[in-house]
């Protein structure tokens, strides 16, 4: 079995790398964190297993491959490039692919073919598979969906209702934050198995904020479409649009697609509405004394409550609800006022409790269990890294042990 695995998750601006042990005990060695790549002040952070600094300085990241490139020579320099694969977060896997894979020359070609719809993600993934690839040539790599989770949903979910033609070549409802779901299943699973198999709602609430329904551990319905600009309200991206509003904005204000793409993905959400920061920490602090950040943060509220009972009534009733993400994990103003109003559910949250940010938020009487969960989209893709290698005919795989 694959031991020692680096996992790599990019995002639009930021870096995230672990080094991974999978010998029967799942734990990790060294983590990396590269963050404002090709913006100003950016900067590399490297920790051990307890979180220890090892590496904390600005540095000149103009690119994700300047990032990863400094993160793989750091790891070499001390002799833990020995490595059994390496496993890669891919934001989208469109229609085809519904499980992780192993990284093969068809597999980029097709990824290529998907960066129209995710230009925010996919070449930062690319670029990072390119970078690994020169430094590990021999290694092999896996790919792991953000998407694949959704696959699964029903075909009325996944439908928009435009032409049929449309859905036919690959327009319709993907998700993301799949592995994220993916994890806290089946972390649910190991803590209450009974609620696994139930009617769940994840709410995955970050910088990047989606929720999905979640029912005999197959998840049914989420609030991303076909980008991860739809859905909820986000650091700083617009969620759901009437689409005429972009119409407008095309032809009456006479933007370019470029300009409306970076309205709406880098331009919105709590950073649009307050004037003020896409970080929900600082809305908090400001919000008795600025309008504009008290009005972010209740549009946040508003539109997760809204798209919650949404899925409640897709699910047909609610067993347990689930925090996570940043924002789900360490804001308990946002989860009060998200769960208000779900009292006629028998949701009832414990004050106490969801200020403590205890693993359990709900009272005892609530017939809905209020969860608080910590996340780890990184071990996801360890796991399925592992899984996918041990598979592996011979004993390639390991022969350097």
């Amino acid at each position: 079995m694959a031991t020692r695995l680096l996992t790599i998750n990019t995002g639009s601006s930021s870096l995230k790398a672990a080094l991974h042990h999978m010998d029967g005990m799942e734990r990790v060695d060294v983590k990396a964190t590269a963050e404002r790549i090709g913006l100003p002040g950016s900067r590399l952070r490297i920790a051990d297993a307890k979180g220890a600094s090892l590496l904390d300085q600005p540095d000149d990241l103009h690119d994700h491959d300047t990032a990863l490139e400094k993160v793989i020579a750091w790891l070499r320099d001390r002799k833990l490039d020995r490595l059994d694969g390496v496993g890669h977060r891919v934001v989208h896997g469109g229609s085809r692919y519904r499980e992780p894979g192993l990284i093969t020359a068809e597999l980029i070609a097709a990824l290529e073919q998907l960066v129209p719809i995710d230009p925010d993600h996919l070449p930062q993934a690319l670029d990072a598979i390119r970078v690994t690839q020169r430094a590990f040539p021999t290694t092999p790599q896996v790919a792991c969906f953000d998407t694949a989770f959704h696959r699964h949903m029903p075909r009325v979910a996944q439908l928009y209702a435009l032409p049929r033609a449309f859905a036919e070549t690959g327009l319709v409802r993907f998700g993301f934050h799949g592995l994220s779901y993916e994890y806290i299943v089946e972390k649910l699973r190991g803590i209450d198995p009974e609620a696994a198999d139930g009617r769940v709602v994840v709410a995955h609430l970050g910088n990047g904020a989606s929720m999905a329904a979640v029912r005999g551990g197959v998840g049914i319905d989420t609030t991303m479409g076909f980008t991860p600009t739809g859905g909820l309200v986000m650091g700083t991206r617009s969620g759901d649009l009437d689409p005429g509003v972009l119409v407008y904005l095309l032809e009456s204000k006479g933007m370019r697609s470029d300009a409306l793409s970076k309205l709406v993905n880098q331009e919105s959400g709590l950073l649009g509405v307050s004037g003020i920061s896409a970080d929900m920490r600082d809305l908090l602090t400001k919000e008795r004394s600025d309008p504009a950040a008290a009005e972010a943060v209740d549009l946040f509220c508003y539109q997760a409550r809204k798209f919650l009972g949404a899925l409640v009534a897709v699910l047909g009733g609610l067993d347990t609800l689930v925090f996570t993400g940043g924002i789900g994990e360490q804001a308990a103003s946002v989860r009060e006022r998200i769960c208000r109003g779900f009292a006629y559910l028998g949701l009832e949250l414990d004050r106490r409790q969801n200020a403590a940010h205890a693993p359990i938020i709900s009272r005892e009487s609530s017939r809905a269990v209020v969860r608080v969960m910590k996340t780890d989209e990184d071990l996801m893709i360890a796991r399925h890294t592992a899984r996918i290698l041990s598979e592996l005919s011979g004993p390639t795989v390991n022969e350097k042990d």
